[in-house]
């Protein structure tokens, strides 16, 4: 039994399969499949580029934090 997706029942899912073949043919949808696989995974491929761009390029200020953390402005106007 197919579990129930968007509340669509087992005739209504061979219906639509039906219609699928009937529009675009055996031959067609396994090349439809393929390529919408491509292109999801291009699509991860990228955004996995872009966060590690995003990571790598991150700006770091080590010494910034490093004064920050000795004093703090309550400290500094006490000086």
């Amino acid at each position: 039994m197919i579990p129930c997706l968007f509340n669509i029942g087992t005739g209504e899912v061979i219906i639509i399969v039906v219609v699928i073949l009937l529009l675009f043919g055996a031959k067609r949808i396994p090349e439809l499949a393929r390529s919408i696989g491509k292109g999801i995974n291009s699509f991860k491929q990228g955004m996995n580029e872009v966060s590690t761009e995003i990571t790598n390029n991150a700006p770091t200020d080590s010494k910034a934090d490093s004064k920050n953390s000795s004093t703090t402005p309550k400290e500094e106007s006490e000086k």
